[in-house]
C-alpha cells in the first residue's frame, strides 16, 4: 500500500508516495510529463515486494508539489536540487533511480552531477543526452527519411518548438478541458506508427495540437493505462495548477545546456544505465535512427532493452517494464 507524504525546505515543497520496508535499498521514481508520481503504481508495488524501499515524487509544478508562477523555475537544474533534497530527507543512501520521459532527464542530469547518489539507472522513453534534453539537441538528430527538412524542420520535435513560440496558447488549449486532454495524451502505441510522421510534427501548421477547436474532443480514458480512481487523481492534480508549470519544462532550453556543461567528465555516466525503449514511439524511440548515439557515447555501462510499446510503456506494459528492470538488476548485483 503506497502511503502519502510531504516533505518541505524554504525553497521547494515535495509530494511524494512511498512504500515497501523503511530500511530496504532505496529506489526512487521520478514521473514525465503530464504525469504525477502514482502513475508508477504497478512498479512500486513490486519491487516493494521484492524489499526494496520505493519513493515517487510529484516533480515541481506537479500534483501536490509546490508550482513557481515563473517559467524559468522549471529549469533541470531547479528540479535535481529538488531531489537532491528529498533524497537528504530520505536518509540519502545511494539509490537506484527511474525515470520516464522528462523524469528520465532529470535522473540523467542527477546522476551526472551527483554520481554518489546513483548506483543505478534506469531511463525510460527517452534517451539521456549529456549536453542536454534541448532543440538544438534533438533536431539536428531527426530521422530525415521521415521528417524532410523542408516541410518537418523540427521533425517531431515541432510540439516542442511550439511551447517556445506560442506558449500562452498551448497552455490555454490544454488547460481547456484537463480531463479529457489527459485522456487524449494517454493512450497506448501502435505498431502502424513505425516510420510514419508523428502528429507531433504539425503543431504549428495547424495551429495547436488540438488545431482549430482548441481543446480535446471528450473521450474516455484508458483504462489499461489507468484504473478509474488513479486517473481521477491525476485529473485533480492538474486541478490544482494546470498545464501551465508541467509545460514551462520546455522552456528553458538555453539554462538547461549552461547546466548540463558543468557536469564533470562531459556528462559521462559511470553507474550501470537502463535504456527500455519503445519499439513503438513515434517521438523518442531509439531503434532505426541516431537518437541513441549520444546515450551511446556517453554511458560507460549502457543496456538497451525494446519492448513493444508507445511512449507510455511503464503504464502500457506494467509487467514487462518491471521484468525488464529486475532482470537488469540481477545481472548488475544492484
Amino acid at each position: 500500500m503506497v502511503v502519502s507524504r510531504t516533505f518541505g525546505t524554504g525553497r521547494q515543497t515535495t509530494h511524494y508516495i512511498e512504500c515497501g520496508p523503511a530500511d530496504g535499498p532505496l529506489m526512487i521514481f521520478l514521473h514525465g510529463w503530464p504525469g504525477i508520481g502514482l502513475m508508477w503504481r504497478a512498479q512500486m508495488d513490486a519491487f516493494a515486494a521484492d524489499g526494496w524501499r520505493c519513493v515517487a515524487p510529484d516533480l515541481r509544478g506537479y500534483g501536490g508539489s509546490s508550482a513557481p508562477a515563473a517559467n524559468d523555475a522549471y529549469t533541470i537544474e531547479e528540479v535535481v536540487a529538488d531531489m537532491v533534497e528529498l533524497h537528504d530527507h530520505l536518509g540519502g543512501r545511494t539509490a537506484v533511480w527511474v525515470g520516464h520521459d522528462w523524469g528520465s532527464m532529470v535522473v540523467g542530469a542527477l546522476a551526472a552531477h551527483e554520481p554518489k547518489r546513483c548506483r543505478g539507472v534506469v531511463l525510460t522513453s527517452w534517451a539521456y543526452f549529456p549536453d542536454a534534453n534541448s532543440l538544438a539537441t534533438l533536431v539536428p538528430l531527426v530521422d530525415r527519411a521521415i521528417y524532410p527538412a523542408d516541410q518537418y524542420p523540427d521533425g517531431q520535435w515541432d510540439y516542442y518548438r511550439y511551447y517556445t513560440t506560442h506558449f500562452e496558447t498551448a497552455v490555454a488549449d490544454l488547460d481547456a478541458d484537463q480531463a479529457a486532454t489527459l485522456a487524449c495524451i494517454y493512450r497506448p502505441g501502435s505498431p502502424a506508427a513505425i516510420g510514419k510522421v508523428s502528429p507531433t510534427a504539425s503543431l504549428t501548421r495547424n495551429g495547436g495540437r488540438f488545431g482549430a477547436a482548441h481543446r480535446a474532443s471528450p473521450a474516455p480514458a484508458d483504462r489499461a493505462l489507468w484504473t478509474p480512481a488513479d486517473f481521477e487523481v491525476l485529473v485533480q492534480a492538474f486541478k490544482a495548477h494546470g498545464f501551465r508549470p508541467p509545460s514551462a519544462w520546455y522552456t528553458n532550453d538555453d539554462a538547461n545546456i549552461a547546466y548540463a556543461r558543468k557536469a564533470p567528465n562531459g556528462g559521462r555516466l559511470s553507474q550501470p544505465v537502463l535504456f527500455i525503449n519503445g519499439e513503438w514511439d513515434a517521438i523518442c524511440t531509439i531503434t532505426g535512427n541516431r537518437q541513441g548515439d549520444p546515450m551511446r557515447a556517453a554511458c560507460a555501462d549502457l543496456t538497451v532493452t525494446d519492448v513493444p510499446a508507445g511512449h507510455w510503456l511503464p503504464l502500457e506494459r506494467k509487467t514487462e517494464h518491471i521484468g525488464a528492470v529486475r532482470t537488469w538488476l540481477r545481472s548488475k548485483n544492484l
